[in-house]
């Protein structure tokens, strides 16, 4: 298994990318999330990489964090999504805002990617919402980039950050975890309460599982 790559990014065409890792050219498909962030021809680019392997196909699929990867593994358990749609959703959402899409319920984000009916979006939530919170909670852990070095003679290093529409929260794993378990334990469902960890993981910095409990039942329940 091809786990991941780092090499000089050759070119790139559409939603593939060629990448030369010691002489070897490596096709990669990549999302359009990961396709925008790409830096010129020549640049030493590193991805994360699952290789699809079938009778009469073998594709090297590339995200730019472990995250984007375990939610493309994710979706392709669900019946009927294959590596294309995965792709179109990562893509079009990102993945925080799949995270958020899913524990809301809220399918209509989902079938906002191309190709994603409004069956396959609903079949998408039922399937996932009880399995996307570990990774919700996990999902402050990993920052969104591509490492990259230019080819040029200083060899100087440089990191181009993807997209996000949040600043990573500084609150550690087991926080979150505790806060999801306790908020479980109060009678709200796995998808509320962990909508409710990320948000406040989200707003705040540094907090311990007592605090981020607090923030999270402000947002389940505020006050009026």
């Amino acid at each position: 298994m091809i786990g991941r790559l780092t090499g000089v990014l050759i070119d790139s065409d559409g939603d593939q990318i060629m990448m030369d890792v010691h002489g070897v050219g490596y096709i990669v498909h990549i999302s359009e999330s990961t396709r925008m962030a790409l830096p010129k021809a020549g640049a030493t680019i590193s991805l994360y990489t699952d290789l699809l392997v079938r009778e009469d196909l073998m594709q090297l699929f590339g995200f730019s964090s472990r995250l984007e990867k375990e939610w493309h593994q994710l979706l392709m358990s669900v019946q009927g999504v294959g590596a294309k749609a995965s792709m179109a959703i990562i893509g079009a959402l990102g993945a925080e805002a799949i995270g958020r899409a899913i524990a809301m319920e809220d399918w209509a984000s989902i079938r906002a990617a191309k190709g994603i009916g409004p069956k396959m979006a609903q079949r998408i939530v039922m399937d996932l919402k009880d399995k996307a919170p570990h990774i919700m909670i996990l999902s402050g852990t990993e920052k969104h980039t591509l490492v990259v070095q230019p080819d040029d003679e200083k060899q100087s290093s440089e990191r181009v950050t993807l997209p996000t529409d949040h600043v990573e929260p500084q609150i550690s794993a087991t926080a979150r975890a505790d806060a999801l378990s306790a908020l479980s334990n109060l009678g709200y469902s796995t998808s509320e309460a962990a909508s409710a960890v990320v948000q406040a993981a989200h707003a705040n910095n540094n907090l311990e599982a007592p605090d981020l409990i607090r923030e999270a039942l402000k947002i389940l329940a505020p006050v009026s």
